[in-house]
């Protein structure tokens, strides 16, 4: 067998690799609309001025840290925008001109649509030469175009140098273009291995180049395709380890389902109607499915009100029966990013009049209230205080849910086990 193919089949296999951790993920692809929508913020305060001159507490910094949540491969994305300032990069933040041709181009890639397009945007980023801004920026537009545009790391680099012997270096877009052509190369002569999302090849060179498989050898001669082999088999034997870990990320996936279920089961005992979101909605639950019970379509006032993709992906929403209007609408935060809950809710709030006062929830362990807090504390959330979003802890919620069901009147049930954030 090709031992590029046998290492991908592998490697599909590993409970403990990015394809199943991460690429299969299904929250996944419920983050890219959100990570869009706070580029597209980091674009606007920079045209009008008000973005500032620091990195700390900047809508770059939510949008990027809600990329470096993004389980391994996207774990450290966050430090090629910290600013240095010794050496003073990367600089767009004390530069206008040069945050200027940064702003432009993530919002001519957000805008177009072809490959052509988001290339001469890239280099028209390149030829203003600023100092420290390479293509870590890829990482963003891997958000806009994941069939154009693979993320970049280190790792990703180190791992397609050794699979091709290839000697790409960082920190340069001619580099980055240059390694992107080849990985299209690899991702249309693997593509039933892969995706046309270039993500899953990017996680494969990823897992490569951090070293939790050794490349197959550039040299085709017997014994060293032996001594690979006997590599991976090695990498084969701690399949123990990376089910545990998988194990893990599946009960983590597991709780956050429960908590749906019981709000599910709330308020359709409160005598709600519930949608359950659009990706969740064929999760199997107990003898059935998530959305046993709920709405098959959300009305039509909301499913074409302005932000509609982002609040189908809502966890839980509760309408009053037989109407449009949102009672309570409910992310549940298990382990994922919190920003991009957070998003939702104010696509919600922000696209139409149709969600009651006080029903913005977001449910998380009673553990991570602090954490909710330092989000909502952002300058990039400035609107939330107004919302009055609460938070309700999961251990509220598992104590009062039966209590609540039996003897509760509408949303006020809720709101009395949860709090306003402010």
């Amino acid at each position: 067998m090709d031992p590029i193919r046998e290492l991908l089949t592998r490697w599909r296999d590993d409970p403990g690799g990015t394809y199943r951790l991460w690429f299969l993920w299904e929250e996944r692809l419920k983050n890219f609309r959100s990570i869009r929508r706070g580029v597209a913020q980091v674009v606007a305060e920079i045209e009008t001025g008000t973005f500032g001159n620091a990195y700390k507490g900047s809508s770059l910094e939510t949008a990027v840290g809600a990329i470096a949540e993004q389980r391994q491969i996207f774990k450290g994305a966050d430090h090629a925008f910290l600013w240095k300032p010794k050496l003073r990069i990367p600089d767009i933040y004390e530069n206008r001109d040069n945050q200027l041709a940064f702003a432009r181009c993530l919002a001519a890639c957000a805008c177009c649509s072809g490959e052509d397009a988001v290339i001469a945007a890239i280099r028209r980023l390149d030829s203003q030469a600023i100092k420290g801004l390479g293509p870590a920026v890829a990482n963003l537009l891997y958000f806009h175009h994941p069939t154009i545009i693979p993320p970049f790391n280190t790792a990703i680099v180190n791992g397609y140098n050794a699979l091709t012997g290839a000697k790409v270096k960082l920190g340069r877009w001619e580099e980055y273009l240059a390694m992107r052509a080849g990985i299209l190369a690899l991702n249309a002569k693997y593509r039933d291995l892969l995706s046309n999302d270039l993500g899953a090849v990017a996680g494969f060179l990823f897992d490569i180049g951090s070293g939790r498989y050794p490349p197959p050898p550039l040299a085709d001669d017997e014994t060293t395709r032996n001594a690979w082999k006997s590599d991976l088999a090695q990498v084969r034997a701690e399949g123990a380890k990376s089910e545990k870990i998988l194990a893990a990320a599946r009960q983590s996936d597991l709780t956050h389902t429960e908590v749906q279920a019981w709000l599910r089961d709330l308020g359709r005992s409160l005598g709600f109607d519930v949608w359950v979101a659009t990706n969740d909605r064929n999760r199997p639950f107990a003898n059935g499915r998530l959305s046993d019970g709920c709405l098959a379509v959300l009305p039509p006032a909301i499913d074409q009100a302005p932000g509609a993709d982002a609040i189908r992906l809502i966890d839980v929403l509760w309408l009053e029966r037989g109407t449009p209007k949102v009672v309570g609408a409910f992310e549940v935060e298990h382990t994922t990013s919190i920003y991009s809950g957070i998003v939702r809710l104010l696509d919600l709030a922000l696209g139409s009049d149709l969600h009651s006062p006080n029903g913005l929830f977001l449910v998380a362990p009673d553990d991570r209230e602090g954490e909710v807090c330092a989000q909502l504390a952002r300058p990039a959330f400035s609107r939330v205080g107004d919302l009055k979003v609460r938070f309700l802890p999961y251990g509220e919620l598992k104590a009062n849910r039966e209590a609540m069901a039996r003897f509760g009147q509408g949303i006020k049930a809720v709101e009395a086990v949860s709090r306003v954030l402010v």
